[in-house]
């Protein structure tokens, strides 16, 4: 019993600090709980002037501390943004430039009659050229079996082939360019998280557009290496089927590339002005506006039918004949035995006589082309006028109205280099000229339908931003 005395005087005297302490002690102290309830308020364990001793609770609640904002950045590090960098846009506007070169490039490897020289499809190793006189005679020899040399150039020398040789494999390896230049930056740009989600998809569907477009030129350039895809005797030409076909795919790469650029330039415009952005956008989306903005789209879809049926006329050689306008021959049109004549019908019955004649009968096909061509001019011209007019003029974005005298301008010059072209029996600068002029009516219809439109992630994002900085 006596043992316990000192014990209990102890316990005694130590009591009203160890049990009864004050609140300002317990402050002073760096208790556990302490330390918890300062880690939950973001402040640490201990402050940077009073260092704790290192334990095991201290270091496991440090490194959860520390390892919290690292893990967020890396989150936010590898998800897609918003909105793709502007570098993308000038990317995408570059290769869209890449591509209307090639296209025209194309119309004139097509006029020089140099695309059926390289009878062969070699993607890796037809990128170089013969470098040896053995070389050269072989792939001359290979020329010299085709039907086009049989018939049309017999008498071609060996320098005369290297000519339209190189046109061919000019154009061969810059289509090569075009796809190593778009689909490697792609890949960066998504493996960086440089794109948003949609445009990640839009870069796949255009890198997949280019691979397709190599096997198209070649199955248009094997059409005209065999002579049971034309009459005996007449022309060696490519399936104008297929020359339409590789035109329009080399057309539909162009416009995605042009529209993707310009949305991801026009995003960061609206960005920095959400409040603007947003007025704008309830001018456009207007109900008075709802016939220019579809009469817009309309347009986009008109020109390129325009631009796909000349790919016809170049298929066939169809402008080659009827050389004066307005006028075909006596009338405005051919005789009608003539526009559909019972020679392009394969069917016994007849009745694939009127869609053969206006694919393959070459008067019926340079009549469609003019018919459309009008078409598409007075359209423009009726579109233009409208935007004058009335409540339209006075709710019309400014944008859009410059748009649309840009469309006009275009379409002007583009009817002006048609009918030259067809005058003077479709000489080779004025028919690259209009062939590259179909493009850029494209082009110009592509913007103007482009700022009557607004995708509805668009809008959301600028809603988002709005708020938050209002917040």
């Amino acid at each position: 019993m006596a043992s316990l005395v000192p014990g209990m005087r102890r316990l005694v005297y130590q009591a009203p600090t160890r049990f009864f302490a004050c609140n300002q002690c317990l402050a002073r102290q760096p208790t556990a709980t302490s330390r918890i309830v300062n880690l939950v308020r973001g402040r640490g364990y201990a402050s940077q002037a009073s260092p704790q001793p290192t334990t095991p609770l201290n270091k496991l609640a440090q490194d959860m501390y520390t390892r919290a904002p690292a893990k967020e950045a890396e989150k936010a590090k590898r998800a897609f943004p918003e909105t793709s960098s502007k570098g993308v846009a000038y990317w995408l506007l570059g290769s869209a430039a890449s591509v209307f070169g090639i296209v025209v490039f194309g119309g004139l490897t097509r006029l020089t009659e140099s695309g059926l020289s390289i009878t062969e499809w070699r993607p890796v190793t037809g990128s170089r050229p013969p470098m040896t006189a053995e070389d050269w005679d072989s792939e001359f020899e290979k020329y010299r079996a085709s039907p086009e040399f049989k018939l049309l150039n017999p008498h071609m020398t060996l320098d005369e082939f290297k000519k339209i040789y190189f046109m061919e494999w000019g154009h061969r390896l810059w289509g090569r360019l075009v796809g190593m230049s778009f689909v490697l930056p792609a890949v960066y740009f998504v493996a960086r998280r440089r794109v948003s989600p949609k445009m990640a998809l839009n870069l796949l569907g255009i890198s997949t557009l280019i691979g397709f477009q190599g096997f198209i030129g070649w199955w248009m350039v094997k059409s005209g290496l065999k002579d049971d895809l034309f009459a005996p005797g007449s022309h060696p030409r490519v399936s104008q089927y297929r020359l339409t076909t590789h035109l329009g795919t080399a057309f539909i790469c162009y416009s995605w590339m042009l529209v993707s650029g310009l949305s991801i330039l026009r995003a960061h415009r609206m960005r920095a002005n959400p409040k603007a952005a947003l007025d704008t956008i309830k001018a456009i989306q207007n109900p008075a506006l709802n016939v220019f903005r579809r009469t817009a789209f309309g347009m986009v879809a008109l020109v390129f039918i325009t631009a796909m049926s000349g790919g016809l006329v170049a298929g066939l050689d169809a402008g080659l004949i009827y050389n004066e306008f307005p006028k075909m021959g006596l009338g405005l049109t051919p005789p009608k035995s003539e526009l559909f004549d019972k020679f392009y019908s394969r069917k016994e019955d007849g009745s694939d006589l009127w869609w053969r004649n206006m694919l393959e009968n070459p008067s019926t096909v340079q009549m469609d082309h003019r018919i459309l061509a009008v078409s598409t001019f007075t359209a423009i011209l009726a579109l233009y006028a409208y935007s004058r007019t009335g409540r339209v003029a006075a709710l019309l974005p400014k944008g859009a109205k410059k748009g649309s005298l840009g469309l006009v301008h275009l379409v002007t010059m583009q009817a002006a280099l048609g009918i030259s072209t067809l005058i003077y029996m479709v000489p080779i600068p004025l028919a690259a000229a209009h062939q590259a002029g179909s493009l850029a009516v494209l082009t110009g219809a592509l913007v103007l339908a482009q700022r009557m439109h607004v995708p509805r992630p668009t809008v959301q994002m600028l809603e988002r931003r709005l708020k938050s900085m209002k917040h």
